[in-house]
């Protein structure tokens, strides 16, 4: 690939070892490329005229065709640097030290068993198949569990439309091929089809299958579906060995297939939009289904605002409220009907009365959510033209109705789904290959940001407990068995549409500022947070302009009216800078005394994080600063210590991932063109790397792990290859900050250069539409979520503080970081997570993140990439989470 003649042909399978050397001092000779090199980056303190002189140099070396020689000394001096060498500043180890470090510490589990990943699989056969509904994401799974089957040295095979595939086998059973699951990624539905099968719940049909799978070997199933699918695929393996005998017995089967097919493994992942699944937050195909609600609540909420109109909207879900509820919190609406929860007796007047107090505090439109399975407390079926009726009857509005339906299930997935069944198809293969007769058949859930296995049947017999819970009228008991995460939203629901702002008024005053970059969902949290103190009795204050803001007395009271709508606004509508309190500590805490600011709300993103250790360390010279304070991270970047997850970075994270799935269809349909993609996030790769797993990227270039010329030799080595392929096109992620040498132009001018006659290459930099649009229904509830806990936290810490009359905080858990760390959203000192941080760079010093990007490699189909085990789920048990329920207690 690095040899002589034209540029980017692969001339020999056998390389010289001076030829990545050469290709280097190649690119000398190009200006452009020479001049986008920094004096003192990659030559260790060379500088511009160095450069120069070793262009001379070459050149006359080239005349006199000593080449080689040349060739390998730029080779010492580029390449063969110690493996222990980082980044230019970084305090980060490099790709061959964290590996060694890795071996070295090992795992529990790994070093039991002694298994290598990449040979797991030798010698097995995987089937995968989509059942019951189709759902946005499933895709992904797919994609995932193929891909990463075949790297475990697997046999995978499709089977084309669910279990009826599995019963008619034949050509509906087909071997899966690398290229086969290309540019399914970003599809709707799923490409292999699916079915209700009736033929598999008669045993006959369940014999057929295992007759099937069977004579091609198969013994790894991978089911992809919802509860009945999964219960259907449990029942199957139950009586695996019975239908074995009767093939047996049948002669349909030879006893050594019998034997070499013993045991048949089962592994689930949720696919439903309709989350209706115990055991995990979040099913495949729901987040892309809130995608399609709000897309169309926000679409109504202009028309009924123009027209003062009261919209009614069903949304899918069956027997469960999970889309209806959250698209409520996510639009701020009015009322919402859900099956596990129904309103109280005589609801119709307390809605009609919740619509006028609207109405009357300045809204020009009402909007009530209805779940397709809502009740009421007597099990009657409660519709959208009875409450259209009602509405429009006894209060003279001008009412709508909308019927979603399958809308919700069409259209691309979102990044969050294609992300989610990515990580789940990769445990459940994992999961599979790790397998033991003994072990039950388990589903691969999702809780917090962590993927999960949970035994199957505990998840079936509690989804099927909150059936049963509904129709004993245990409607408390339903929403706890829902999980935790629908109990936390129906609270942050009942919280902020179902209670007035009490007359008695606290005499607290709470402020609220943004500060850092705008991004999507910061007002989502300011809305909660306004509604939820003013819930709570308090005054709330909003600074305009961050902390220059507040320097400057830039500070109003603001209402429940005023913050109408503002969950569906993206940017900032307090306005916010970057500028930090340092040089404005003294009139800042004049101001928190003139304006008798009690406590202290911070949303944004690094800057909101050092501006709350400035103010928490002026504490000791200037005692106004002495109150609770509590930061929200809501940034682009992901960035900020303390937290997985910021505000905004969902939404960012969607519109990488919809450009790139555009230049990808762009790419495909000129051929053999590969781009190159700037994200944003500084020093943070949280943006690169995830949009890389959610558009398919083959490589992703980030500050955390440092890359140098060999790395980028291997990703054009690897480009060069897949052109051979029928997949001929590519796509590079590189994070603004990822290098300072390696640039983005730098590395067009490099993959441009060595792609000559095999690819061409085009550029393009994101920057600021990643902060714009709309909140996506992620962030939108997120910051619900964080704005409302950050209220009721400060509520509780200035009960604590106040003494002798007054409000004194001091101690180090009265400044807080409110983040989200594995599975919950917890409250961390400010000057506890100093330890953590990386202020050079503006990065936390541990990043979950970085543990999914071999999986980005593995599926962009890089050899001799390791998946790390050490942390990989073990079995949980979902009946020790939720409770047992009997008579209605917990």
């Amino acid at each position: 690939m690095w040899g002589c003649g034209n540029p980017g042909r692969l001339q020999s399978s056998r390389i010289p070892h001076w030829a990545p050397g050469l290709c280097y001092v190649r690119l000398l000779k190009h200006s452009t490329v020479r001049d986008s090199l920094p004096s003192a980056g990659v030559q260790r303190g060379c500088g511009r005229r160095m450069w120069d002189l070793c262009a001379l140099v070459v050149r006359w070396f080239l005349s006199f065709g000593l080449l080689a020689s040349v060739g390998l000394c730029v080779l010492k001096r580029v390449r063969l640097r110690p493996k222990t060498t980082s980044v230019k500043g970084s305090h980060f180890p490099s790709q061959a030290s964290r590996e060694s470090e890795r071996r070295e510490r090992g795992s529990s589990r790994t070093m039991a068993h002694h298994k290598d990943p990449s040979k797991m699989g030798i010698g097995r056969s995987i089937a995968v198949l989509t059942s019951g509904g189709d759902a946005q994401g499933m895709n992904a799974a797919v994609r995932a569990a193929v891909r990463v089957g075949i790297y475990t040295g697997a046999k995978v095979y499709f089977v084309h439309e669910g279990y009826q595939g599995l019963v008619d086998g034949g050509d509906n059973i087909k071997p899966a091929t690398w290229e086969s699951v290309s540019m399914m990624l970003q599809l709707g539905g799923t490409v292999i089809g699916s079915a209700r099968c009736m033929d598999f719940k008669e045993k006959w049909g369940r014999l057929k299958a295992a007759c099937n799978l069977v004579k091609l070997g198969i013994t790894n199933l991978c089911v992809i579906g919802g509860d009945g699918s999964l219960t259907g695929a449990n029942q199957f393996r139950t009586e695996w060995r019975e239908l074995l005998a009767d093939l047996t017995k049948q002669g349909k089967i030879t006893a050594e297939e019998a034997r070499r097919s013993s045991h048949l493994n089962i592994v689930g992942m949720v696919g439903s939009i309709d989350n209706d699944f115990c055991g995990t937050d979040m099913t495949i195909g729901t987040d892309s289904a809130l995608h399609r609600i709000i897309e169309v609540v926000d679409a109504i909420t202009t028309t009924a605002q123009s027209h003062q109109r009261t919209f009614i909207l069903e949304v899918m879900g069956r027997h469960c409220g999970y889309l209806a509820l959250v698209t409520a919190l996510a639009c701020g609406a009015d009322w919402v009907f859900i099956p596990e929860m129904p309103p109280e007796e005589n609801w119709e007047e307390h809605l009609c009365k919740r619509l006028i107090a609207q109405r009357e505090r300045g809204s020009r439109l009402n909007v009530i959510i209805m779940a397709e399975g809502a009740q009421d407390r007597n099990q009657k079926p409660i519709t959208c033209d009875q409450v259209k009726n009602l509405v429009s009857k006894k209060l003279c509005f001008d009412t709508r109705s909308t019927i979603l339906g399958h809308v919700q299930r069409g259209g691309t997935p979102s990044a969050f789904d294609r992300i989610l069944g990515s990580r789940m198809g990769v445990e459940a293969v994992m999961a599979l290959l790790e397998a033991t007769p003994e072990t039950p058949a388990c589903v691969v859930s999702l809780s917090g940001n962590m993927a999960i296995r949970l035994p199957l049947m505990e998840c079936v017999q509690v989804t099927k407990d909150v059936t049963v819970a509904m129709a004993e009228g245990r409607f408390e008991d339903a929403v706890k068995l829902r999980g935790k995460s629908f109990q936390n939203n129906w609270n942050t629901y009942k919280m902020l549409a179902h209670v007035n702002p009490p007359e008695v008024k606290s005499n607290i005053n709470i402020a609220i500022v943004n500060v850092g970059a705008p991004c999507a969902g910061m007002n989502a949290a300011v809305r909660a947070a306004v509604r939820v103190g003013l819930i709570q009795g308090h005054q709330m204050l909003a600074i305009h302009d961050g902390f220059d803001g507040l320097a400057n007395g830039q500070i109003e009271p603001i209402t429940w009216a005023q913050v109408g709508g503002w969950t569906g606004k993206g940017g900032s509508n307090l306005g916010t800078k970057r500028h930090l309190p340092g040089k404005n500590i003294e009139q800042i805490s004049l101001n928190i005394a003139k304006f008798n600011i009690h406590s202290l709300i911070i949303i944004g993103g690094f800057e909101a994080y050092l501006g709350g250790l400035e103010l928490v360390t002026a504490r000791e010279k200037y005692e106004e600063l002495c109150i609770p304070m509590v930061v929200i991270p809501a940034t682009v970047s992901n960035n900020v210590p303390g937290s997985d997850f910021s505000i905004g970075a969902d939404t960012a994270l969607n519109t990488i991932t919809m450009t790139c799935d555009r230049i990808k269809q762009s790419a495909a349909g000129t051929k053999r063109r590969v781009f190159i993609i700037e994200t944003m996030g500084g020093y943070c790769g949280y943006l690169a790397t995830m949009a890389g797993l959610s558009s398919g990227a083959d490589a992703a270039y980030i500050y955390e792990e440092p890359f140098h010329i060999r790395d980028l030799e291997l990703n054009v080595e690897h480009l060069i290859e897949k052109m051979k392929t029928s997949v001929k096109r590519g796509l590079i992620l590189r994070n603004a900050n990822a290098n300072d040498n390696y640039t983005t132009q730098f590395l067009y001018n490099l993959y441009s250069e060595e792609g000559k006659g095999t690819f061409d290459c085009r550029m393009n930099i994101l920057g600021h539409m990643q902060q714009g649009g709309t909140p996506s229904p992620f962030d939108r509830n997120f910051g619900t979520k964080m704005g409302s806990k950050s209220v009721l936290w400060l509520t509780d810490k200035l009960k604590e503080c106040y003494r002798h009359g007054r409000i004194f905080a001091n101690t180090p858990d009265s400044a807080c970081v409110l983040g989200m760390k594995k599975r919950s959203l917890i409250f961390q000192p400010l000057a506890s997570l100093k330890e953590d941080t990386d202020f050079e760079h503006r990065i936390p010093k541990t990043e979950w993140w970085l543990k999914l990007r071999p999986i980005l490699k593995i599926l962009a189909r890089y050899e001799a990439v390791e998946i790390d085990t050490s942390e990989a789920a073990a079995m949980e048990h979902i009946i020790k989470k939720t409770g047992e329920i009997k008579g209605g207690k917990m």
